[in-house]
């Protein structure tokens, strides 16, 4: 009687175990399916055909204007327009821009050993005194898109782009998340 129940009580044990084990483990298809890496923006299909453009004629008088590879951007209530046909228009920064001071409400991410200071879509990393815009690594993990994210299909998958970044949808802990499975090529 004694080893029937030790004998039960271990397969229930065991099963909880690996029930437990198989919720935290994070599901990728495309990840697993294919190894996106670098992809070629004609391969990607925006489900909307035109994306939505922000344009305002005055940025508050409070900016900070930042230039890389001869590029300028003014940079005001945290985020970067470039001044085009008498309006500035919201943009990404190109990989490559640095600035001296992280934006207000930036988060830490931690993935593969590399730290990058993530806000609005847009990564961070260390670069002497000043910050640099980085391409983050394949397989970190976001909680949350940025606003100006949009929904495309690559080789049959919904994926989400935001800043020239692709994320799939997973499951981590239970809990909704979007991991980097490629980057767009201009």
């Amino acid at each position: 009687m004694k080893k029937a129940i030790i004998l039960m009580l271990g397969v229930v044990l065991s099963t909880a175990f690996i029930n437990e084990a198989n919720a935290q483990r994070r599901t990728s298809k495309v990840a697993t399916t294919s190894k996106v890496v670098r992809v070629p923006r004609t391969k990607v299909t925006y489900k909307k055909p035109r994306a939505k453009v922000l344009a305002v004629r005055t940025i508050p008088n409070k900016r900070t204007i930042v230039s890389t590879r001869g590029e300028k951007y003014f940079f005001s209530n945290n985020r970067y327009y470039r001044y085009y046909n008498g309006r500035y228009i919201h943009v990404a920064p190109r990989v490559g821009l640095r600035i001296g001071i992280l934006p207000p409400g930036f988060r830490t991410i931690v993935f593969a050993g590399r730290s990058y200071f993530y806000f609005d879509g847009v990564y961070y990393e260390p670069s002497g005194d000043e910050y640099e815009v980085v391409y983050p690594e394949l397989g970190t993990v976001i909680y949350e898109l940025p606003d100006n994210y949009e929904k495309v299909e690559y080789d049959g998958d919904l994926l989400y782009e935001a800043n020239g970044v692709l994320y799939e949808k997973v499951q981590v802990d239970g809990t909704r998340a979007y991991e980097v499975v490629g980057i767009i090529e201009d």
